[in-house]
């Protein structure tokens, strides 16, 4: 996997930065919120609206700021140094280019699992309904879904099912021994 560590280079344009998107349904603690953070896409220049999340080479030049938080494409490599920087983050947002790359679920639980990271994890993209209940199970606890989704739709997918064989981040447990611990 490549490594997204950038090298510094002299400080981004700071003038002329495209427009950054809010996101249309944001599902945070499978409840439907407003979100308050801006998305932006552009790796060159820092949105004009803040709090923004913000493609993570451009996130590391400015990690001291409060209002900005990364967000990591698909292909991420995780490694314990990006892990470490991105505590001091508000929010980790992970990019789902398409629906069909699963990459992003392997980041969630990472995230969570190796790395213990205890704030926000924003699934971002192509983000479908059929998708979020397994991404909360992975550890994501907020979803911003596709603009052509559903937002009742998805609130309904997140209780599709109402038990779980396999461990996972929400739940650690599998199915046969909390049945045996039952008895």
């Amino acid at each position: 996997m490549p490594d997204h560590t950038p090298e510094l280079s002299p400080e981004p344009d700071l003038q002329a930065a495209p427009a950054a998107t809010a996101t249309s349904a944001l599902i945070k603690l499978e409840k439907h919120v407003t979100d308050t953070w801006v998305l932006s896409r552009s790796d060159e220049a820092l949105p004009d609206q803040r709090p923004a999340i913000v493609p993570l080479a451009l996130w590391q030049y400015h990690a001291d700021r409060d209002d900005l938080a990364p967000w990591l494409p698909s292909d991420t490599e995780l490694t314990p140094a990006l892990a470490a920087s991105l505590e001091k983050a508000a929010l980790v947002a992970v990019d789902f280019p398409a629906f069909t790359d699963g990459r992003g679920y392997t980041l969630a639980r990472l995230l969570r699992e190796r790395f213990g990271y205890a704030g926000e994890v924003r699934a971002i993209g192509d983000v479908l309904i059929d998708q979020l209940y397994y991404m909360s199970r992975c550890g994501f606890d907020a979803l911003a879904l596709r603009e052509d989704q559903d937002i009742e739709s998805a609130l309904n997918a997140l209780k599709a099912f109402s038990v779980s064989y396999q461990p996972a981040v929400d739940l650690s447990e599998p199915l046969f021994a909390r049945r045996l611990r039952e008895r």
